[in-house]
Formats: C-alpha cells, structure tokens, sequence
C-alpha cells in the first residue's frame, strides 16, 4: 500500500506593508510644527527689514507670516522626496516588477478632494492676508500712487506742526546723481540730510527732476519711485532712534551705484533743532529765496534758475545734476545745507 503523498508545507505569510501615509503624515506633522515654532520665536526677530518703524514691522510680521505658511507646504515636499528615495527606492537584486495598480475609488478621491480644498485654503489665504497688509495699513500709501485711498492714521504728539496737520511732510526728490528732501512746514527748506522726528507719522512726496529713480529707504520699509512729474506717495512711522540707508534702487545712469546717501531718525527736540537752523540758514544766506517755490513735482527746463548758460547755449536741462544755478559755476550741486 502507497504511503499518502505528504501535505503541502504552508506557505510563508506575505508581509504586510506598513502605512506609508500614516507616516508621512505624523513626521510631517512634527516638521512642521517644529518649524513654524521655530520662525516665529527664532527667525522673526531678525527678519528684514527690522523694526526701525511701523512699516518696516509691518513688512517684517509679513514676511514672518508667509514663512509659516509656506514652511508646511515645502515640508511636506521635501519629505515625501526623501521618503520615497530610502523607503521605495529599488533594492539590490529585486528586479520584479511593481504591483499592478488599476485604481483606488475611494483612497483616490479622497486624495483627490482634499488636494483641491487645501491647495485653494492656501492660495485664497495668501491672497486675503495680502490684500489686506497692502492696503489697510497706510491706505496703500507705500510708494504705489499719488492718490493713496486713505492717510495714515495717528496724531504728532507735539505741537510745532502748523496748522491742523497731523503729520510731518517731506518731498523727496532724485535727481541724476543725489537725493535732496525739502520740508514744506519749514518754509521749503531743502537739504541733502534726510532727519526725521521719532514717533512721528511721516507723508513722503516721491518725485524726480530728470529720469525715472527709485527711493528706497531699506531699513524705514519705504520704497517709492521717483517719476518725473509725478507726486509718488508712501507713509511711515520711526518707532527707533538711529541712522538708515538711502539708495536708488531704478538703474538711471552711469553713476547709478553712487546714488545713496545716509538719513537719521533723531528726538523731536532734536529734529526741532536741526531743522530750524537750517531754516535760518538758508534765509541767512539767500538759499531759501534761490529756490523754486514748494510744489509737489518740478520742471527743471522752466525754472529761472537754471540760466541762460545751461538752458540755452548748453542744452542741459536738468539732468546730471544741473538743475540748480550752482553748475554755472562749475560747482554743479543743489544750493542748500548739507
């Protein structure tokens, strides 16, 4: 009699593939966590532009809060491409084909679904928080237009401003190659030294003699360009005392690198100081007189002072920083207190 054919042995129990999902979504979990605590308490403090006044801040909790919200999303990038390289990557010797895969309703429509909600989240956040930090602050009074759609709110403590104003007013004007401020309130005072009072809401008038320019107060958060005929209006507040660094940030000309000088935000006492002196000084020597009546955009070919020399027999018009009657001379540069 035949023995029985012996049983089968049992074949080995398939290994059962881990949640890769489960955990990519607690690692990133983490990352991202770890991250945005770590922007907000670490990274934000040094964030440019700084603090120096409130759009600068401003500028700064902006870029802070953008930061947080893209940390999440780049995270998730990074290690789902990290994941993917240890975890699926090929193995020496396995040269079997992948699994067949020919759909997944359910997994694929959640994945789907929430892809589209959580992308659009994103985008219609970004696009809220932005509209809303570009114009509610300083009623887009940032360098963007002559006609900002409201001023920006807040009171001088002081009371040496004339009238009802409520805030200091300073005319910025480029020309090829310098910058020059004037200060209405102070009977149209124009210096080459940009001063300003702390704790002082500050109306920039942004305007130009010859090409395009860009003023650009880096550590103020002002950056407005200066066009010709054109009144470009941007507001800030110094909220610290110190000095910061003005440049030209539009390419206009061969000496475009050098047009950058340094400005100071002082006490009010001080900046009262100051800016009476030059007053006086300038109605001392004749200065004040010699210059073209305040208005909010010049035109250098019509201005008396310019000459005949320049205007006729030269042909310069204000550029090259001829628009003041010093060039005759051969000193070309602005008559006014340095």
């Amino acid at each position: 009699m035949a023995a029985p054919d012996s049983a089968p042995a049992p074949a080995a129990p398939e290994r059962s593939e881990p949640r890769h999902w489960l955990r990519l979504v607690a690692i990133w979990f983490v990352l991202a966590l770890v991250g945005d605590l770590l922007i907000w308490f670490a990274l934000y403090p040094h964030l440019p532009p700084g603090r120096m006044t409130d759009m600068a801040a401003g500028q700064q909790f902006d870029i802070a809060v953008l930061s947080i919200t893209a940390w999440p999303v780049m995270s998730f990038v990074l290690l789902y491409f990290v994941y993917a390289l240890v975890v699926w990557r090929r193995r020496p010797g396995d040269d079997e084909d992948g699994p067949p895969i020919h759909g997944n309703t359910r997994g694929g429509v959640a994945i789907q679904v929430g892809w589209i909600l959580g992308t659009a989240a994103i985008v219609l956040w970004v696009f809220a928080f932005g509209t809303y930090e570009l114009i509610v602050p300083a009623g887009a009074g940032g360098g963007e237009g002559p006609n900002p759609i409201w001023r920006l709110s807040g009171a001088i403590t002081t009371s040496w401003t004339p009238g009802s104003n409520d805030m200091l007013q300073v005319q910025v004007i480029g020309q090829q190659w310098w910058w020059t401020y004037r200060y209405p309130q102070f009977g149209g005072m124009e210096s080459t030294q940009l001063y300003l009072p702390n704790d002082t809401p500050i109306e920039f008038h942004v305007t130009s003699l010859d090409v395009i320019h860009s003023f650009w107060a880096y550590q103020l958060g002002v950056k407005a360009d200066a066009n010709p005929n054109v009144d470009n209006v941007a507001y800030t507040r110094p909220r610290q005392l110190g000095s910061f660094v003005v440049r030209c940030n539009e390419l206009c000309g061969i000496w475009h690198g050098a047009m950058f000088n340094y400005g100071k935000v002082v006490t009010q006492a001080q900046f009262l100081s100051w800016a009476n002196g030059v007053r006086a000084k300038e109605q001392a020597d004749g200065l004040l007189a010699a210059l073209p009546p305040y208005a909010l955009t010049y035109d250098p070919t019509v201005i008396p002072q310019l000459g005949k020399t320049l205007t006729v027999l030269a042909g310069i018009t204000g550029a090259n920083g001829y628009y003041y009657s010093g060039a005759q001379a051969g000193t070309p540069g602005p008559p006014v207190s340095p």
